[in-house]
């Protein structure tokens, strides 16, 4: 009985061993199939419908090489990156966004796309994109930039119109103090002029910075990052603390709001304005109550002679592993995915812009519907985020820069306080990263 036994368990474990021996693992080659994973953060219906056609497009038109659409989140990506790097199952293909990368280059994770990526892809990218993706002293490129979102003003057509006010466009936008003159004019009994939903304080007020002027990181002679204070990163938290607290043409209670939590009260007439991600006007359009007209208005640029038309962005990015063992096959995939054409479907899916020049320049996103010929003319201006590449930014922001512009923004620091907590505290933070 007991024999019986034995070669019936010998049995199955010798089936169960020819089943795994005749199974490739992940990225293995396959009766002559590569297999590449490819992990999209798209969330939006519209966005991941974009992008599962095009891995099906691709998938029957190179039978020899066959992709995996792998869904990620954006809520979650950078642990469970992390955590797929170090145990080996990391994707082929990453989705993800050039402020996440820094730590990832460094620590050796992604794959240096230089000798990967195709001469069209490198000539259409803009230089100002391919800047937010290299890292490290020899400039290697570990992601490319392919979908943008600027930050614009979300504006009540019929409040503009009433008020009198100029109407800003993206040769002549709105200069930070007639902003704030501005929202004092669309103030009125029950309606604030602006709303701002600060939930996320830092990249807000860093990206819209460098058009004062403001910049905050810099590379000493050494090349280490340095947090340093000027006269043009005073002028945005500055304006938004006049707007709440001396002028009451913003609202308060918004300041720990998201973007979303402020489109009830938009639709309602409670905010003339609400700065918000490019991407919003989805949203917006699905959401706003008929009749509602609405108009995407440039956000402010510069202040007395300071700056100009620019602000910070983070680019959407894909990256390549660099333990993937098909990486040619992969930067064809994402050369696939990002060309003019496919671009103007992932931006469109996303309501976001794209970075490539030829797909910027489709008629499609060039329309005045809906805001796009706004977005596309503020391309130009686009820059990577002040603190790109600086190792230690995100502990800087989790530690000390959000819990400061919180308590700024609230009125319980003032701005000498919150310039010596940003830098002076922020300065001993990054040293502890500095090589």
């Amino acid at each position: 009985m007991r024999i019986r036994r034995w070669r019936a368990v010998a049995g199955v474990l010798a089936l169960v061993a020819g089943l795994l021996g005749g199974c490739a693992a992940p990225g293995e080659v396959a009766d002559g199939v590569v297999r590449l994973r490819f992990q999209s953060l798209a969330w939006q219906k519209e966005s991941v419908d974009a992008n599962k056609a095009l891995v099906a497009e691709w998938n029957a038109a190179h039978p020899e090489v066959q992709v995996q659409y792998v869904q990620g989140s954006w809520s979650s990506v950078h642990d469970q990156l992390l955590t797929s790097f170090e145990g080996g199952e990391a994707p082929d293909v990453i989705h993800d966004a050039s402020d996440d990368l820094a730590d990832f280059a460094y620590g050796g994770y992604l794959a240096d796309l230089r000798p990967l990526l195709s001469d069209r892809l490198k000539t259409d990218v803009p230089a100002a994109s391919w800047e937010s993706v290299t890292f490290g002293g020899e400039g290697g490129v570990y992601g490319v930039p392919f979908l943008q979102e600027p930050r614009v003003l979300m504006a009540n057509t019929e409040l503009l119109r009433a008020s009198g006010v100029r109407i800003p466009t993206p040769e002549a936008p709105w200069s930070w103090e007639e902003f704030r003159t501005t929202a004092r004019q669309l103030t009125g009994e029950g309606r604030y002029g602006v709303a701002w939903p600060l939930k996320d304080p830092v990249s807000a007020t860093l990206n819209l910075g460098l058009s004062a002027g403001g910049r905050l990181f810099h590379r000493d002679d050494a090349g280490k990052a340095v947090l340093r204070w000027s006269e043009g990163d005073a002028v945005v938290p500055a304006t938004i603390r006049a707007q709440t607290g001396t002028d009451h043409s913003a609202s308060r209670a918004t300041l720990g709001m998201g973007g979303s939590d402020t489109l009830p009260g938009f639709f309602g007439g409670r905010y003339a304005m609400v700065p918000l991600g490019f991407s919003y006007r989805q949203q917006i359009a699905r959401q706003a109550p008929p009749g509602f007209a609405w108009q995407v208005l440039p956000p402010p640029a510069g202040a007395d002679g300071l700056g100009g038309p620019m602000q910070g962005v983070s680019p959407q990015t894909l990256s390549i592993a660099r333990d993937s063992p098909h990486k040619k096959e992969a930067a064809a995939f994402v050369d696939f995915l990002l060309s003019p054409a496919n671009m103007v479907r992932l931006a469109r899916g996303d309501w976001m812009l794209p970075t490539g020049t030829q797909a910027l320049a489709d008629p499609a996103l060039c329309t005045p519907e809906l805001g796009w010929a706004v977005g596309a003319a503020l391309a130009g201006g686009l820059r990577p985020a002040p603190a790109q590449s600086v190792r230690g930014y995100p502990e800087w922001k989790d530690k000390v820069a959000t819990s400061a512009l919180q308590e700024f923004y609230s009125g319980a620091i003032d701005l000498a306080e919150l310039e010596k907590r940003l830098v002076e505290d922020g300065n001993r933070v990054l040293a502890r990263y500095q090589r």
